[in-house]
């Protein structure tokens, strides 16, 4: 928060405590970073600087390995360090209560909720599932409520899934309009473990009386939906578009947590040569692999393969872009081209990453 000599409001810039999970299943202290802004008469004079930059120091200090963000214009948090690391669909799917393939996967069952049971029901299962996925982040109990105070009164659909092992997805939806010829549902919150929880969630969303379609924004990359209907033409991606970015606070802390394989054709080490110009602790060689990775030296004192700055780095932790991608379209500088299909192998993932929770 920065004040003017008057006491006047200015600038602010905060963050609440959350974790996240990083391919390989290990979960980090994070900063959910939020309600970054400079008064319009105080713009253009450094102020957003010093606000990122303390925070930074602060983040650091608290022991915050990872700092995560929604942008609201992408062309602000470059500088600071971050980078797009995951990414989000929005699509429009005609409903149909027959919309589903008969022979896809699916089982278990839906049951609607009072509205005496949101939050505190959909809380618990995304509290049991957000870190299943990387890029997955765990929610205080004042993101609910400021949720829930957004709604008020208005109409809202509540369900949850119930597999095998107990409730494992939840969604959340409202009706957008009352048109005559287009009475569309907007999913307001989906999260599901699995093609099974996320088909019974579509089916049931799907087939609520007087909805023409259904509207869901940012939506998981892998997102089983379109191979599950009957007719792809049902499905249309209306955007795909940046979900979080993140800002790596602690490199070798966060580099030492995430999974690096130590299997596969092209698996072996690399020696990655990593910039930051805010944080000069992060800014050294490091060598990915073997499972892990461990800081060899400072920027020069050892041959780097392949070199990026810390904003690229982001890029690519989560396993949202590949190195080689990265590379080609200049955020990643090569020195040894027989590197590049290394370090594809060793960023790889098997799931898309994504976050599901706007913050």
């Amino acid at each position: 928060m920065v004040e003017d000599p008057l006491g006047r409001l200015v600038g602010t810039v905060t963050s609440y405590p959350s974790r996240t999970a990083v391919p390989g299943g290990a979960t980090l202290p994070l900063a959910a970073v939020t309600r970054v802004g400079v008064r319009a008469d105080r713009t253009r004079r450094g102020l957003l600087t010093a606000m990122m930059r303390a925070q930074l120091d602060d983040l650091r200090a608290r022991g915050d390995v990872l700092a995560l963000l929604w942008a609201s214009e992408a062309g602000i948090y470059g500088r600071f360090g971050y980078g797009v690391a995951t990414r989000g669909v929005s699509v429009r799917v005609r409903a149909s209560r027959s919309a589903l393939r008969p022979r896809g996967p699916g089982g278990g069952a839906v049951r609607l909720l009072d509205r005496s049971e949101v939050p505190s029901v959909p809380a618990a299962v995304h509290d049991a599932i957000a870190l299943r996925r990387p890029g997955g982040i765990t929610r205080p109990p004042g993101w609910w409520d400021l949720t829930m105070t957004r709604f008020g009164d208005e109409p809202l659909l509540a369900a949850v899934h119930a597999g095998p092992d107990g409730d494992d997805g939840f969604v959340l939806a409202a009706p957008a309009g009352h048109g005559e010829l287009a009475r569309p549902l907007h999913v307001l919150d989906l999260h599901a473990v699995g093609a099974p929880a996320t088909a019974e969630l579509w089916r049931f969303l799907l087939g609520v009386d007087l909805v023409t379609h259904v509207e869901a924004w940012q939506q998981p990359l892998d997102d089983p939906l379109p191979l599950l209907l009957a007719h792809s033409r049902d499905h249309a991606v209306t955007g795909v578009e940046d979900e979080t970015w993140l800002r790596l606070v602690d490199v070798p802390a966060a580099l030492a947590a995430r999974a690096f394989p130590t299997h596969g054709p092209d698996a072996g080490s690399l020696l990655l040569a990593v910039h930051d110009t805010l944080i000069r602790e992060n800014a050294g060689v490091y060598r990915l692999g073997g499972g892990t990775a461990e800081r060899v030296g400072p920027l020069g004192a050892v041959p780097a393969e392949l070199e990026c700055d810390v904003a690229a780095l982001a890029m690519a932790y989560l396993g949202d872009r590949a190195p080689s991608t990265l590379a080609a379209t200049g955020w990643w500088t090569v020195h040894d081209p027989a590197a590049v299909p290394r370090a594809d192998a060793l960023f790889a993932t098997g799931v898309a990453p994504w976050c599901g929770t706007h913050f």
